[in-house]
C-alpha cells in the first residue's frame, strides 16, 4: 500500500464512514442521478467547461485542439461529468503545527481532508484541495477519478507550516475563483479575527455554495491545563510570554469559549456547518456522528 495511504487514511475510520454519503445540502450546479439536486432539468450531456490536467484523470477527456494552440493539457468537462464539485481548504500556517501529545492540529486537518476526499471521490462526485496561509500556496482542481485521491494524499504529505495565515483575504480570493457552484470545506484552526472569517465565508454563501467548516483545536487549547510558571512560544509572529497559567486560567477559557460561539453562531446563520473537533477525539466517531446527522437533516 502507498505510504501516503497508510499515513493519513486511517481503515478503522473508513469502515465507519464509507457506509455514508456526503449529500449536498443546498442546491449545486451539475447533473447527478439521484443522489444531489439539480437545477438542470431535460438536457442532454453537453459540454460543460475546460479546467487543467490534474495527475489521475482520464486521458480520453484530453482536449488535444488547445494542446496544440497552447501547450498544455485541459480536460473537457460535460455536464454528466461534474457532480458535485467541492474543495477541501487545509489551513497550513505555523499555528497548525502546534501540538500537546502527539498529534498536531494539522495531522487531524490532513486526517479529516483526506477521509472527506475519500468519502467524495467513492460516491463518485469530484473534489480538489486548496492549502493555504496567508495565501494560497497549493491549487489542485477537482476531479472525480478515483487516482485522485493518490495526488490528493501527495499534496497533503508536502505541507510544511511556516507562515502566518489570512483565512478572510484567502477565502474571498477562492469565492471568485471557484465558478461552479458546490461544496466548500474548510479545515482550519480559525487563527483570524471572527468578523473576518465569517465575511469570508459569507462570501461563499453569496456565490450559492454549500459550506462545511471544520474547527480543529488542540486539546489543550480547550481545556488549559497548565498549573506551573509556563513559558508560551508565540505562533505566527506572537512574541513569547511568561505567565502564571493559573491566574490565567478562567479568562482564557471564557475568551476562547466566547470566539468559537461567535463562529458557531455565525455559521448558523448563514446555514453553514460548524464541527468543532480536538486532537483527544476519536475522529472515525466524530466524522460518523456529523455525515449522519447532516444526512438525517438533508432527508427531513
Amino acid at each position: 500500500m502507498d505510504e501516503n495511504f497508510q499515513r493519513f487514511l486511517d481503515p478503522k475510520i473508513l469502515n465507519k464512514i464509507t457506509r455514508l454519503d456526503l449529500k449536498a445540502r443546498h442546491l449545486v450546479e451539475g447533473f447527478v442521478a439521484g443522489m444531489h439536486k439539480s437545477p438542470y432539468h431535460g438536457f442532454s450531456v453537453e459540454f460543460a467547461e475546460h479546467r487543467e490536467y490534474a495527475p489521475g484523470d482520464d486521458i480520453k477527456h484530453l482536449d488535444w485542439k488547445v494542446f496544440g494552440r497552447t501547450d498544455r493539457l485541459y480536460i473537457k468537462e460535460y455536464e454528466l461529468d461534474t457532480n458535485l464539485r467541492s474543495h477541501i481548504l487545509i489551513d497550513t500556517s505555523e499555528s497548525m503545527e502546534y501540538k500537546s501529545a502527539d498529534l498536531s492540529k494539522l495531522e487531524l486537518a490532513s486526517f479529516i481532508a483526506a477521509s472527506m476526499a475519500y468519502v467524495i471521490l467513492r460516491q463518485q462526485d469530484s473534489v480538489g484541495i486548496v492549502c493555504f496561509d496567508k495565501e494560497v500556496k497549493q491549487f489542485v482542481p477537482a476531479s472525480s477519478s478515483l487516482g485522485h485521491l493518490r495526488t490528493i494524499l501527495g499534496t497533503l504529505n508536502q505541507n510544511q507550516p511556516k507562515s502566518t495565515t489570512d483565512i478572510g483575504l484567502v477565502c474571498h480570493t477562492l469565492a471568485e475563483r471557484f465558478r461552479q457552484k458546490g461544496l466548500v470545506i474548510v479545515i482550519s484552526d480559525l487563527f483570524d479575527e471572527p468578523e473576518r472569517i465569517l465575511s469570508a465565508l459569507q462570501h461563499f454563501r453569496h456565490k450559492r455554495h454549500d459550506v462545511i467548516v471544520f474547527h480543529v483545536l488542540d486539546e489543550y487549547e480547550l481545556t488549559f491545563p497548565f498549573q506551573r510558571m509556563t513559558l508560551f512560544e508565540g505562533l505566527e509572529e506572537y512574541p513569547k510570554l511568561l505567565v502564571d497559567p493559573r491566574a490565567l486560567r478562567q479568562a482564557y477559557l471564557e475568551e476562547a469559549e466566547r470566539f468559537c460561539g461567535e463562529i458557531q453562531r455565525g455559521c448558523a446563520k448563514m446555514m453553514i456547518d460548524y464541527v468543532r473537533l480536538s486532537t483527544d477525539q476519536d475522529l472515525g466517531v466524530e466524522l460518523t456522528r456529523y455525515l449522519a446527522q447532516r444526512l438525517a437533516v438533508r432527508m427531513k
